[in-house]
């Protein structure tokens, strides 16, 4: 059957909509994921004065220095997913200003299925095999008064699950830049 336009744009106002609704809770999850974790970081600084200062005074810990580690860890694992919803990683924009808004969002879409949700899927995968290992076996530091492996094990595929909505997320809002014209 032959199918009215109207009922199809219709049809694609509805999908678009729901892809808005969809971008849109995916981007509130990482922003609230990345304004937690900007805490992280005073707490390593805060952490890393009072291993410095304590070591002064003869008292020291293995894990003040992991958990000095862990933390770092979580602010560049959980803080990715917001960094690129906020547009913020390293790139070359030399080409990419002279460009319509429609070709750097094809660009983008290229890049993000070909390159970055491959090796996220893929280090989420890993993480999680990695993970799940350190868990059954609890395995703990090697050094004297360190930390289980497990939390900071568990930061990657977390890490890596959010980025990977994050792309999926930059790959909806792209479309609909394609589709509606809209800039990026």
């Amino acid at each position: 059957q032959r199918v009215s336009f109207a009922a199809f744009q219709l049809q694609l106002f509805t999908v678009m909509n729901g892809l808005n609704k969809l971008c849109l809770a995916i981007d509130t999850l990482n922003k609230t994921v990345g304004r937690v974790v900007a805490w992280l970081i005073l707490a390593t600084v805060l952490l890393s004065v009072f291993t410095a200062i304590a070591r002064k005074f003869g008292i020291g810990s293995n894990g003040w220095l992991e958990g000095q580690w862990y933390l770092f860890s979580a602010v560049f694992l959980l803080g990715a997913a917001y960094t690129l919803q906020a547009d913020q990683h390293v790139r070359v924009d030399v080409l990419s200003k002279r460009w319509s808004a429609k070709t750097r969002a094809l660009i983008d879409i290229v890049g993000h299925v070909l390159f970055l949700l491959p090796v996220a899927v893929c280090l989420a995968w890993l993480g999680w095999h990695d993970f799940m290992q350190v868990w059954q076996h609890n395995e703990m530091s090697a050094d004297a008064g360190g930390l289980a492996r497990w939390p900071v094990k568990l930061l990657i595929p977390v890490g890596f699950g959010l980025l990977i909505l994050q792309v999926l997320s930059e790959i909806g809002k792209r479309i609909q830049v394609i589709v509606n014209g809209e800039p990026t």
